[in-house]
């Protein structure tokens, strides 16, 4: 075993630096934040090439003095922090005193700075840590740290860097986290020489928030304020009808710091239960101010990760502050309830999310009561025999077929690989209980792909079962009608069947566009469609741009939105944001890099498009055919993996109505 020694200082550097300095953005949010703590109202971040060869950050701060300049960027070299007390009662974003240094030990480094008794500035440039001499420089007030080939001197830190578009999108999403982190500063975003992002810095949240997020996400928010004992809880959340697929727009700051907090983001979606989608997440900007003394930030290297003093007070006051707004009641109490009970935990225990969730269940409306009758929420359906659109439910004649003809799988050339079990290939239709079944918002006008309901039961009455087993070709089936506009009712022999018409038609649409090829009939829009995306999700679509091309998309940037100038024809306008978004989370979590991958992801996505939607009235024929598809054994599962139908048997139907 080698000896212990001391390891070098430049190695010790750079070790340090791994640590804070991840990539280009760890660097512009460091930067950023020295900024903000040098009390700057203006912040510029120019990058080129993602960062990696060129990032500039400007402020018009208070500045370095020349004589202090070098000591800035030696490591534990900080203005904020003077004692061990001060680590009790952190106020600024920075206090480590570690960032300059780490960013300095991996790249080249210029510096302009001028305080305001200065009537000339100063600079100074450094190369993997090592400073040159100071010099006088013009210069405005503030400071502007240019850095310039990072990881140049670790090429194993280097290797691990993406592409210049997505290390780009993952500044620019830090970028646009400090923006609504403080209002009162005005924050520019300029990437390859053009702007993309401007806040006001009127020190309105609102003004932030419309600049970042876009108008649509801006005007679906409802504003929030609630304080309580030393708590005050303020922001924006979306209302029900405007959750997304998923969290990208969820941001959570605590003093003025982005973090990442699981507390947070649990009171805030328990307070949306049973009252938004299965599948969507709620977007939110919400700022908790506490005592500095109540929570702890020096508890991870990159400052996103805190600890509350009072988890217990915490969740109650995001939980009632969002559920008061979304209730539209002024008059509802403090955001901090003393007397929120969790049984089994007294009030001096540390509870967890798991009993924090259930001390809000609790104090939900479901558990005082609802204020809602069936029928009468506010996501309630439409009525048996009526239409979205207007049209009167047709009466459905008796229909008995022994084999179906109009649908048949296709088949293509090749044989396809074999498909996973139904446990592989989506849990959620082995454990419906466990694994909730996915929605849509039908006022988001994405689609309807609701999760079928389950009959009443009893103890006496399993549940009913996925259809996994191809039925007997011989044995008539016979079209019983449609119920809610969604679910087909089949009755064969003694056992009746439920069946989910709009993942039914998905299946058939995405067995016959695998087989066949999607060519789609594409339209150019009178207007095009603008969807503003996170910048990762904006960045997975443009790298696969060529690939919805292929598909009938034809999407152009437009600062920071995509405009949608051309379209699939039978994909509706309103549709076009959500299926975008929804092709961008999957490009992101498993086929972006495979070609193939990418393409079925894409055919999901428009297969759901292009399929029946729940809610709607349907023709006779249509429903004939999808129940003759399902029928026949040939659909069993949608895309997603959960069935496109139930079965109830005559025995089980009995035993409802005590009649065995």
């Amino acid at each position: 075993m080698p000896n212990i020694q001391v390891l070098d200082p430049h190695v010790a550097d750079l070790i340090a630096a791994g640590e804070v300095v991840e990539r280009p953005a760890s660097v512009a949010k460091e930067l950023m934040e020295n900024a903000i703590d040098a009390g700057a109202s203006t912040v510029t971040v120019e990058i080129s090439h993602g960062g990696l060869t060129f990032l500039r950050v400007t402020d018009d701060g208070k500045g370095i003095p020349a004589p202090e300049l070098k000591t800035a960027f030696l490591r534990h070299a900080t203005s904020k922090l003077r004692t061990e007390y001060d680590l009790e009662a952190i106020g600024t974003l920075g206090f480590r005193g570690e960032a300059l240094a780490a960013i300095a030990a991996v790249s080249r480094i210029e510096v302009l700075t001028r305080t305001a008794d200065g009537d000339l500035g100063a600079s100074l440039s450094l190369e993997g840590g090592t400073p040159g001499a100071v010099e006088e420089a013009g210069c405005p007030l503030g400071t502007t740290l240019v850095v310039r080939d990072l990881f140049f001197n670790t090429p194993a830190r280097l290797k691990f860097m993406k592409k210049d578009a997505a290390e780009g999108a993952a500044v620019f999403a830090v970028v646009q986290r400090v923006a609504l982190s403080h209002p009162e500063v005005s924050v520019k975003f300029i990437r390859d020489g053009k702007q993309e992002l401007l806040t006001p810095g009127d020190g309105q949240l609102k003004s932030a928030a419309y600049a970042v997020l876009g108008r649509e996400l801006a005007l679906g928010f409802r504003e929030i304020k609630a304080s309580g004992e030393d708590m005050t809880v303020t922001g924006f959340v979306s209302m029900p009808a405007c959750c997304r697929n998923s969290r990208s727009w969820q941001f959570f700051f605590v003093n003025g710091r982005q973090v990442k907090s699981p507390l947070m983001m649990a009171a805030m979606e328990e307070a949306y239960k049973n009252q938004k989608m299965v599948g969507k997440f709620p977007g939110c900007v919400l700022h908790l101010q506490t005592k500095l003394n109540a929570v702890d930030v020096n508890v991870h290297p990159a400052k996103t990760e805190v600890k509350f003093g009072g988890e217990r007070a915490v969740f109650s006051a995001v939980y009632h502050a969002v559920l008061s707004a979304l209730e539209g009641d002024s008059s509802h109490p403090q955001a901090v309830l003393k007397d929120m009970e969790i049984p089994g935990v007294r009030k001096q225990d540390t509870v967890t999310e798991n009993q924090l969730r259930i001390g809000a269940a609790l104090a939900s409306p479901a558990g005082r009561g609802s204020r809602f009758t069936a029928g009468e929420g506010p996501h309630s359906q439409p009525a048996a025999g009526s239409s979205p659109r207007g049209g009167a439910k047709a009466a459905l004649p008796t229909v008995v077929r022994v084999h179906d003809s109009s649908y048949t799988p296709p088949h293509p050339s090749s044989p396809p690989a074999m498909p996973p079990s139904p446990l592989e290939e989506g849990k959620e239709a082995a454990d419906p209980k466990a694994f909730p079944l996915r929605g849509r918002c039908p006022s988001s006008q994405t689609g309807a792909d609701e999760a079928p309901p389950r009959p009443p039961s009893s103890r006496e009455v399993p549940p009913p079962q996925a259809v996994t087993e191809k039925a007997p070709p011989d044995l008539p089936w016979r079209l019983a009608g449609e119920v809610l506009n969604t679910y087909i009712i089949v009755e064969r022999g003694e056992t009746v069947y439920f069946i989910d018409k709009h993942a039914a038609h998905e299946r058939m649409n995405f067995d016959r566009m695998k087989a066949e090829g999607y060519d789609p009939m594409s339209q150019a829009l009178l207007e095009p469609v603008l969807c503003r995306l996170a910048p990762q999700e904006r960045e997975a679509l443009m790298a696969r741009r060529e690939l919805l091309e292929e598909f009938g998309f034809e999407v152009d940037e437009l600062g920071a939105d995509l405009a949608v100038r051309q379209a699939p024809f039978d994909v509706d306008a309103g549709d076009i944001p959500g299926a975008l978004e929804e092709l961008a989370q999957k490009l992101l979590r498993n086929g972006s890099a495979d070609p193939a991958a990418a393409r079925d992801e894409l055919l999901h996505t428009m297969a759901c498009k292009a399929a029946i939607k729940g809610g709607w009235h349907t023709s006779p024929q249509e429903l004939e055919r999808v129940a003759g598809a399902v029928m026949s054994g040939q659909v069993k599962y949608c895309p997603h993996g959960r069935p496109v139908a139930i079965e109830l048997s005559k025995k089980e139907l009995e035993k409802q109505f005590r009649r065995a």
